[in-house]
């Protein structure tokens, strides 16, 4: 009998050894990773610490500065309808953070909010920009928002875009067009104890298709190399590992008392059909923020760069001329 149980469960370990080497995603080979992503005007900056920053600086030196900041899983490509737009009259930089893009993975796998912080100092300071108008989206705003606390002598201004940060209100439980619940299936599994270990090394592309789809609401951005750049940079050799630490962590808002400090003149976009950080996140900001400015977006999701860019330009670039200043450049 013990002979027939032993034999059974070898052939269970056979079909789950099998099944793991026909799924398996392995990891995205970096150089031509660099080519593909990483071409000028993209540079590769060392800021210290082993970290060598994958960045895109762009517009007249001389320009009032502005650095804009991805979200989760995302990287600095999400910015590219503003930076079409804006880099003609400022100097906008962008950045992949650590544990995502070209960047890669942390080398002592810091993912707390200071380090990001810290992050966004070198890259300023590197690049010789003083004064500068800072924005975020998700992830980023919350990196932003702290920022701000932080470092309030070296903003002019700062850009929420569906920013996290705050307390995270809940949403109500909504159905989408397709029954399915509402939310990011990606998000789900990194935070699902022993089934997210199996991210590591499989990562269907399908899965990012449809996370990305669930996170917007405009379906038309969504194209098949947006699906194509997040389901590679994903596998950049090390960001895997680094989604699980990130998501491993529980999510820590920053203080309203030092939110309700800042005095950084600030402008809160948000995608009024955001499922991942709702609109009540952003209204909630405005209300604790005492020099701020909220334009929301109907029938958007939680990336209204990319899903609404003319609209946002729209608020954006008059806000811009009312509070940027020359970046001072070293």
């Amino acid at each position: 009998m013990m002979k027939w149980v032993w034999r059974g469960l070898l052939v269970i370990v056979a079909v789950l050894v099998i099944a793991f080497l026909i799924f398996r995603t392995p990891d995205t080979d970096p150089e031509a990773m660099r080519a593909k992503y990483g071409a000028p005007p993209s540079q590769f900056v060392a800021i210290g610490g082993g970290v060598t920053v994958h960045l895109r600086d762009e517009g007249p030196r001389d320009a009032p500065a502005i650095i804009l900041l991805h979200g989760s899983n995302a990287d600095l490509h999400t910015w590219e309808p503003w930076v079409q737009a804006l880099k003609g009259q400022y100097r906008v930089i962008r950045f992949d953070q650590v544990g995502h893009g070209l960047t890669g993975p942390d080398p002592k796998d810091d993912y707390s909010t200071a380090n990001y912080v810290a992050d966004i100092l070198e890259v300023a300071d590197k690049l010789g920009v003083q004064k500068f108008v800072l924005g975020g989206n998700s992830m980023g705003g919350k990196h932003a928002l702290a920022f701000a606390i932080a470092h309030p002598e070296r903003l002019n201004g700062l850009v929420l875009v569906d920013g996290s940060g705050g307390p995270m209100l809940k949403l109500a439980a909504k159905k989408d067009d397709g029954g399915s619940s509402a939310g990011n299936i990606g998000f789900k599994i990194a935070r699902m104890p022993g089934i997210n270990l199996l991210v590591e090394q499989i990562t269907p592309r399908p899965l990012i298709a449809q996370s990305l789809e669930q996170s917007v609401s405009v379906k038309s951005i969504v194209t098949e190399p947006m699906i194509d750049r997040y389901w590679e940079l994903l596998r950049y050799p090390g960001n895997r590992h680094a989604t699980l630490l990130r998501f491993s962590q529980p999510y820590d808002s920053l203080a309203e008392a030092d939110i309700a400090k800042v005095q950084v003149s600030t402008l809160i976009l948000w995608g009024e059909e955001d499922r991942l950080i709702p609109v009540e996140a952003g209204r909630w900001l405005a209300q604790t923020m005492p020099d701020d400015t909220i334009v929301t977006y109907p029938g958007i999701g939680h990336l209204p760069q990319e899903e609404a860019a003319e609209k946002t330009l729209v608020t954006l670039e008059p806000w811009l001329r009312q509070h940027a200043s020359p970046s001072n450049p070293g």
